[in-house]
């Protein structure tokens, strides 16, 4: 059952939440007997579809832009055993803390159901938050582009810069891994479930993607704005 692990050096980056110094090092799996990839590792089947790409002549690089959203809650409990099973969640933002009383008063800032989208702070309340998760992503070899509120209360996102197939898979990896880290720090949870509130938006990964072929897209056309 065991597996070698193959580590990537272009991969190597430090770990800043930690203590002690500690470096982080992706791999590739392989097969302990063999030596060959394991054909079940997500890393060697995206180095595959990009070899596959380069084989078909169709191009010969392949950008991707994963968009992840997430949301961040202040309070998670379950219970599953045979006498309980259920969950609750909790964020400063829901509307049903409308009526809730805070040792600091309720101020009443917080978006309204589906109306979460671009708002500007106070009702936006993670912004430092999210601001933070970027500083760290760009210090651990992630280009940043910018950050905003989602559509749900208590959702977010994160944009990072395309990047070729397995170094943009790389990085949603980093990425998951800061956003769970700094919202921890911050006293939160962040989870990338689908759907963990009813009635309102859920969480998607939009991944936007282009296929190049000597430097130039192929997707481009000769119609207006080069729409084909």
């Amino acid at each position: 059952s065991d597996m070698v692990l193959m580590p990537d050096p272009a991969t190597a980056h430090t770990d800043p939440f930690f203590a002690q110094s500690t470096l982080v090092i992706l791999c590739d799996i392989l097969d302990p007997v063999s030596g060959e990839a394991y054909n079940r590792d997500p890393r060697g089947t995206a180095k595959k579809a990009e070899a596959y790409l380069k084989a078909s002549g169709i191009g010969d690089t392949v950008f991707v832009g994963p968009e992840p959203e997430f949301f961040v809650f202040d309070d998670v409990k379950y219970k599953a055993d045979p006498y309980n099973t259920g969950f609750k969640l909790d964020s400063s933002e829901l509307p049903s803390n409308d009526d809730t009383d805070y040792e600091t008063g309720n101020l009443g800032h917080r978006p309204r159901v589906k109306g979460g989208y671009f708002p500007v702070p106070p009702i936006d309340s993670l912004q430092d938050m999210r601001s933070e998760m970027l500083t760290v992503l760009s210090e651990m070899g992630v280009v940043v582009e910018k950050h905003h509120h989602e559509v749900a209360a208590a959702q977010h996102e994160l944009g990072v810069k395309f990047d070729t197939l397995v170094s943009s898979a790389d990085k949603m990896q980093i990425y998951k891994y800061v956003v769970h880290q700094v919202a921890n720090a911050y006293g939160k949870t962040a989870t990338f479930m689908p759907k963990p509130i009813f009635g309102d938006n859920g969480s998607g990964m939009h991944v936007h993607q282009s296929i190049w072929k000597g430097g130039k897209p192929t997707f481009a056309g000769d119609e207006y704005a080069g729409l084909s």
